[in-house]
This record gives structure tokens, sequence and C-alpha cells, in this order.
């Protein structure tokens, strides 16, 4: 599916001719406004089509049924995930992004599974604790920041010390919330799985991406905007057309631009983003 990223087509296409297999999948607009139907039905169409040639390639008749139990236990997933997400609405945060980025392995590789529901459960009670005896991500929060686009995976453990450092919790992100489907009804599994794939942020129109970071800045109680970006994931950097700039007339928020990459760390200068994140925090501070 290229909702969450447009380069696995090529990918998985590369491979099909590599390996001479077929390679299968769904193709989801772009830049989406409304989410109508005639647009829900064409992905619904896509996804309806790829039963045909799996159960060729799996020798296994397709069971609605057990479609139904998954789509059921994946919502329940999404659910719980957006509730851990949401208990760093709390000042100060028990989570930060750079946990969020770890803690939502079950929610991508695992949706689907009970597993991966009981883990969450037990997450949720440890946060939810933590917020009851005032315990934070981080000791002596004193800023609180969004993260918009990619993470910079070689780079977790670094940035998460620096911004330790500096009192300043990363609350909230885009990236993490693509892994939010509460349109999913096992009811209609095939049209809710394509309301759900379809409506997430990275597919939308950049007017509804402002109006979602203005919600999310809202909620979180966010001080600045960190736009990361990522050199090699231009459909997921959301700074190079103004939106940055445009956010900041709306909200008065500052931001900041951080350039790098989510893999290829040549793209990425070590001394001048910690340099520029330094001076973030401190304009945060006298904003």
């Amino acid at each position: 599916n290229t909702n969450q990223c447009r380069d696995v087509k090529d990918w998985f296409q590369w491979y099909a001719r590599e390996w001479n297999v077929p390679c299968v999948g769904v193709h989801t607009p772009r830049a989406i406004g409304d989410l109508d139907e005639p647009l829900v039905k064409y992905v619904a169409g896509q996804i309806e089509d790829l039963v045909a040639p799996l159960e060729e390639i799996a020798g296994v008749r397709f069971d609605i049924d057990r479609l139904r139990e998954f789509v059921k236990i994946s919502r329940q997933c999404t659910v719980l995930w957006k509730a851990v997400i949401e208990t760093a609405a709390n000042v100060p945060s028990p989570i930060s992004f750079f946990d969020e980025t770890i803690q939502m392995g079950p929610a991508v590789v695992l949706r689907g599974e009970t597993s991966a529901n009981d883990y969450y459960r037990l997450l949720l009670d440890e946060l939810n604790q933590r917020v009851k005896d005032g315990v934070a991500a981080v000791q002596g929060e004193r800023l609180r920041v969004y993260w918009e686009g990619m993470p910079i995976w070689g780079k977790l453990r670094d940035l998460s010390s620096q911004f330790l450092a500096l009192a300043t919790c990363v609350v909230a992100s885009t990236y993490c919330n693509s892994w939010i489907f509460e349109d999913l009804d096992p009811a209609d599994p095939f049209q809710s799985m394509a309301r759900a794939y379809s409506g997430i942020f990275i597919c939308r129109s950049e007017d509804y991406k402002e109006r979602y970071i203005q919600r999310m800045v809202e909620q979180f109680r966010v001080d600045g905007i960190l736009f990361h970006d990522a050199k090699t994931c231009p459909n997921n950097s959301n700074c190079r057309y103004e939106m940055p700039q445009r956010l900041q007339r709306t909200l008065g928020k500052p931001f900041l631009v951080v350039n790098g990459d989510l893999n290829d760390l040549r793209l990425y200068s070590e001394e001048q983003t910690r340099t520029n994140i330094e001076a973030f925090a401190e304009q945060l501070q006298g904003a």
C-alpha cells in the first residue's frame, strides 16, 4: 500500500523482477481533501482485488469471518495505541516521542494479534500511574515540542538525550499517530480498511494537514514545532512549501526545520542540528 510510503511500490517491484514473483498492492491517492465515498470505493475495490491473487499464491481460500476478526482486534489495538499517545497531553508528559517510536512496534507489526492489545493495556496502565504519581518522561519539563515528519532513526538516542538535557519534551508527532485507524469496522472490513488507510495524515491535502497540526498543538499544549526535512522522503516532509510559516502566522508558535534523513545519515549534520536545537530551545524559553 502506497499510503504510508510511495517508494515501497518501486522497492517491491524491483524484488518482484529479481525473484520472478508476483507483486500486488494498493495505490492510495494523494492530497486527499474530503474522504468521500467514490474515493473509498475505489480503494476498497483495490483491496478486494487482492483476494484472488493472494488465494492463488497462498493456496488457501479467503475467509471473510477470519478477516472480520482480525479487523476487530486491529481496531482495538489502534484505540489502545491512541490512548497511550494521548497520555502525553498531561503536564508533565509521562512519555515522549522518542519512547513512542519504540513503543509503536506492536501497532505496526503485531496489529491483529491479541498480544499487541495485551501489551498496550499494560503500557497504558503504567502511563496512567505515572500521570497520577507525577512521573515525567523529562524530569523538570519546561518546554513541549511537536515533531512533524519522519524520525531520524539512527539518531534517536542522541536527540532524546539532547532534549532531556534541555528539559524539553517532544510530546507529540505526526508519525506515531499514523498507526491510528479508528475507522476500522469488522461489519464492513473492505470499505472500512479503505477509509482507515486513506484517511491518514500523509495522504491528505495541505489544508487538511495544517488543520490537523493545529489541533495537535492545542491538544498537547505545544510551545513550538520541529519540522524534519527528510531528504530521501519528500512525500513526508511538509516544510518545503511554507507550511511552517503559515502555521506560525496562524498559531503564533515558533518553528525549526532540521535537515536530515530517516535513514541516510550522510545527509545529517550532527553539529548543525545540535546547535539549532539549542537555539530553538532558547527561543521557546524566551517566548
